[in-house]
């Protein structure tokens, strides 16, 4: 990355966890009684997000005419155009991880500001998600994409070990 693309994420970073702080993300109890629709639910979330998809809706109508952006040779815009099992599995993990802890990563790491032990464990258990997926596509999904371990030629060695871990 180039300094200006490094200022420029780093101004927007810093603006993005503002918003998230004016706007209470980062406190987990109000964004778990948002998600408690059958219990003490609290809608006041429900601003944020039509303010959210108001100005996505403006600004991606504006900036996506432009040749390119401000501080990049490119746009960097999703190819994927299906919806397929790891989108699905994805969207769930993440959705369960945000109803169990009340952070999603923004709001979880920029809460480490201001209460750092719950969002230090969400984002610890965050980074490790991470590098079990980065495992995960590394070292299993080729043998599940090539239907069975031997076809790969990535099947482990026959172990002598009862646990099959080495």
């Amino acid at each position: 990355m180039h300094m200006k693309q490094n200022l420029a994420a780093l101004a927007t970073g810093v603006l993005f966890g503002l918003g998230l702080a004016l706007a209470q993300m980062i406190d987990r109890n109000r964004v778990l009684n948002f998600l408690d629709i059958f219990g003490a639910w609290d809608p006041t979330l429900l601003a944020v997000l039509g303010g959210a998809v108001t100005v996505t809706l403006i600004t991606f109508r504006i900036v996506l005419r432009w040749r390119r952006p401000l501080a990049a040779p490119a746009f960097a815009t999703p190819t994927q155009q299906r919806v397929d099992g790891s989108l699905v599995m994805g969207s769930a993990l993440f959705g369960i991880g945000w109803g169990i802890s009340g952070y999603c990563p923004g709001p979880g790491i920029a809460a480490l500001v201001v209460d750092w032990q719950n969002p230090l464990l969400f984002v610890t258990a965050f980074v490790g998600g991470l590098l079990l997926h980065q495992w995960w596509e590394q070292r299993a999904a080729p043998w599940l994409r090539a239907g069975s371990l031997a076809e790969t030629g990535n099947a482990p060695a026959a172990s002598s070990s009862s646990g099959g871990c080495g």
